[in-house]
């Protein structure tokens, strides 16, 4: 049982709307039970939220211009709007596939493509074609529904971590081997992307709790974070990525994340989990 002077500390921690990494530390140091560590990433989970909000709402507008541009028969604008689109969706991925698989789906279904980005993708980029109004309503219309559920679903640090789990290892593993968009040319992009949403998530949510549980093992994820992140970011091309080297900097960051999992107080995700 927790003491009175544990219990007003965690109180005063947890009533400020946002904890700093600083703190974030002091608390998982001084509270050590499994239920100060749920409340803090809980806590950090619900922090996440804005950045979620920002990333679904950018991919919402590009959507809404890129509906505005098809009505308008603009074929060069219908390009540049989805391109704008993506950069919210991709970061985001961490959330959508876990928390709303169905949206997910709908949005992003990928490789066999009839709905969402890619179907569109293929015609407008790759037929030439723009006449998608039908696919972009569509598309408008899931994401709409996709800004409210993430404004009200809860975040728990379980399904986030398992999200990124899940989304570094369809880096590695699936998008490296000729990418996602290959019709608008942005799949090198699309992992960029991808890759700036797992560290996000990691730096928000689990970085200073696992650093007070197991400072070598977290140093190992930031490491191997910043290792993907630099793959993709100094390579000019998706031609010229060393899909070897990405496969392999996934892989070890999976395994770092499923030896966080208990050290934070959460269930190891099993790579059933992470291949969905």
């Amino acid at each position: 049982m927790m003491h009175h002077g544990a219990n007003s500390t965690l109180r005063s921690c947890l009533s400020r709307r946002s904890l700093g990494a600083a703190a974030l530390a002091t608390v998982v140091a001084v509270l050590g039970t499994p239920a100060a560590r749920a409340a803090v990433l809980d806590e950090a989970a619900e922090n996440y939220r804005a950045y979620m909000i920002k990333d679904v709402d950018q991919s919402f507008a590009g959507a809404k211009t890129l509906q505005e541009r098809v009505k308008a028969k603009d074929l060069g604008g219908a390009q540049q709007a989805w391109i704008h689109a993506r950069v919210g969706w991709e970061r985001s991925e961490v959330f959508t596939s876990g928390f709303v698989p169905d949206l997910d789906e709908k949005i992003d279904a990928w490789p066999n493509a009839q709905t969402g980005f890619h179907a569109i993708e293929a015609r407008i980029f790759g037929a030439k074609d723009i006449s998608v109004g039908e696919q972009t309503d569509a598309l408008v219309f899931y994401l709409a529904d996709l800004d409210v559920k993430v404004h009200d679903q809860r975040f728990d640090p379980q399904g986030l971590l398992n999200g990124v789990a899940r989304l570094a290892y369809e880096v590695g593993e699936n998008k490296s081997d000729g990418g996602e968009s290959p019709f608008s040319g942005t799949s090198l992009d699309d992992m960029r992307y991808n890759a700036y949403g797992i560290q996000s998530a990691y730096n928000v949510i689990f970085a200073s709790a696992l650093k007070s549980a197991d400072p070598a093992l977290a140093d190992l994820a930031e490491k191997q974070i910043a290792e993907m992140k630099s793959l993709l970011d100094n390579t000019p091309d998706l031609k010229s990525l060393d899909q070897d080297k990405l496969r392999t900097a996934s892989e070890e960051l999976v395994v770092s994340l499923q030896s966080a999992a208990p050290k934070l107080g959460l269930r190891t995700p099993t790579m059933e989990e992470i291949q969905q």
